[in-house]
């Protein structure tokens, strides 16, 4: 099984995330590849699960410079697609998570987990459940 990981990380937390989901997807066997939005290709899509990563910024919404212009590219590439979410936030109560995971199922993505959030930096117990959500994505 193949699963991309495409993030944006302002202060590494989502970063940090996405290393551990690795982890957790790769103990599973999974062929992992992570990289930051901006290096992101179209064969990015190649994949059998797509995760993409953004925190919540502003007035909770997805990054706005880079994040939010590459999800908007995929929107008509995502009907039919296995796809999952996940970020970090500071602040709020996690509305830009429910907003973004209703906007891709209503694209008619494949949610093959529950979208993700961790409060600041994933430390501790939260390490692990990014890593046990990573081995839950590939089953």
């Amino acid at each position: 099984m193949k699963v991309n990981i495409v993030y944006w990380s302002g202060t590494g937390n989502t970063e940090a995330m996405a290393n551990l989901i690795r982890q957790g997807a790769e103990s599973k066997g999974a062929e992992v590849q992570v990289k930051p939005v901006d290096q992101a290709q179209d064969a990015d899509l190649n994949c059998d699960i797509l995760a993409l990563g953004c925190p919540s910024m502003g007035e909770e919404e997805l990054e706005e410079t880079e994040f939010e212009p590459y999800f908007a590219s995929l929107e008509k590439q995502l009907a039919g697609r296995r796809l999952a979410l996940f970020g970090s936030y500071g602040w709020g109560d996690g509305e830009w998570m429910e907003d973004w995971t209703k906007r891709a199922r209503d694209l008619g993505a494949e949610l093959v987990a529950t979208s993700l959030v961790v409060n600041e930096g994933p430390e501790g117990d939260e390490a692990q459940r990014c890593r046990e959500y990573g081995a839950a994505l590939v089953g």
